[in-house]
């Protein structure tokens, strides 16, 4: 399929990728009602999901990104314009990010796919949805490539998916979170789950924590080699980063899916723009604007004209997916 770029044209003070970047977090205030459903997981864990109906036969699966949650803006913005365009919305809250900690000592991490393959089955099991379609945001947009194209067994009401800001080679990504260009982020991302691994301590007293060495933590390496590497069993960063990667599952994916990486975000490797997958497959369909920042697409100062990315993944699932209503 065709390399897309340059289609998103904001006012001038977004078209720096971090002012563009920081724009959405900060300063919009979009608000939703969500209905709440806890799921029991098959490890006696629990999965939160924050639904959105509007009496639709289509539902739209929501994936947020590292340390977000149904409350994080683009979430909001989405539901909301999908609710307008007549889907049901269901927000995945990843574990421990629901505003309750989770029962167990693991959370999640990139890869973590069998909690979207259990909650994609027991929507299908649970709720009489002929479609559904999967929409992830940076961390949630990988778990979204990786799952697409991981899984033999995807139900066949799942007709596609749409991914946005996603670091699809983490080992090239991570590199590029540790540049001084990326230090404030990195070190907001680190504030948080610092206080949650401290929290995971105190719960488990058999969890081995360094605090001196998580303390002194300033790259995701430094927290993944006490927690992810150990709790969820990968023998190192690097081997997480290579089995959590979604870029080497992106040729086997079989539905229709959009990637959106805009070309200034700061957080994406040159690898984290696969065009030659692009280029060769059927299915799979990739955006690169010139602007946007990260999970950012935002226009202007003006709330009326910010909905560019929503309406790329409405169009995609409307016009690509073949799903409208």
């Amino acid at each position: 399929m065709p390399i897309i770029s340059d289609i998103f044209s904001p006012s001038l003070p977004f078209k720096n990728g971090h002012f563009n970047t920081i724009y959405r977090p900060l300063f919009m205030k979009n608000t939703i009602v969500y209905d709440r459903t806890r799921v029991t997981t098959w490890d006696a864990d629990f999965i939160d999901l924050d639904f959105s109906f509007v009496g639709s036969k289509s539902l739209v699966l929501l994936i947020h990104g590292l340390e977000g949650s149904s409350q994080s803006n683009y979430m909001i913005t989405t539901s909301n314009y999908l609710n307008k365009k007549g889907f049901d919305t269901v927000c995945m809250n990843l574990r421990g990010c629901s505003g309750e900690d989770n029962l167990l000592l693991g959370t999640y991490h990139s890869g973590k796919t069998d909690d979207v393959d259990f909650i994609i089955k027991y929507l299908n099991n649970n709720y009489s949805y002929d479609e559904i379609i999967l929409v992830g945001f940076s961390l949630g947009g990988n778990l979204t490539l990786k799952y697409l194209g991981e899984f033999s067994d995807i139900p066949s009401e799942v007709k596609g998916g749409v991914a946005v800001s996603v670091p699809v080679d983490l080992t090239s990504s991570q590199a590029e979170l540790n540049k001084l260009k990326n230090k404030i982020y990195l070190n907001e991302f680190l504030k948080t789950m610092k206080l949650k691994l401290l929290k995971k301590a105190e719960k488990f007293p058999d969890f081995k924590l360094n605090k001196e060495l998580l303390f002194k933590a300033s790259k995701f390496r430094h927290l993944e080699k006490q927690y992810t590497v150990p709790v969820f069993c990968f023998e190192s960063s690097e081997d997480y980063w290579q089995k959590a990667s979604s870029k080497p599952f992106i040729p086997e994916i079989k539905v229709p899916t959009l990637l959106i990486n805009a070309l200034d975000d700061s957080f994406l490797s040159k690898e984290c723009y696969p065009t030659k997958e692009a280029k060769n497959m059927k299915n799979f369909h990739l955006l690169t604007p010139n602007y946007g920042g990260h999970v950012g697409f935002i226009s202007s100062f003006t709330n009326t004209e910010n909905d560019w990315l929503e309406k790329r993944i409405s169009q995609f699932i409307e016009e690509t997916i073949g799903i409208k209503h």
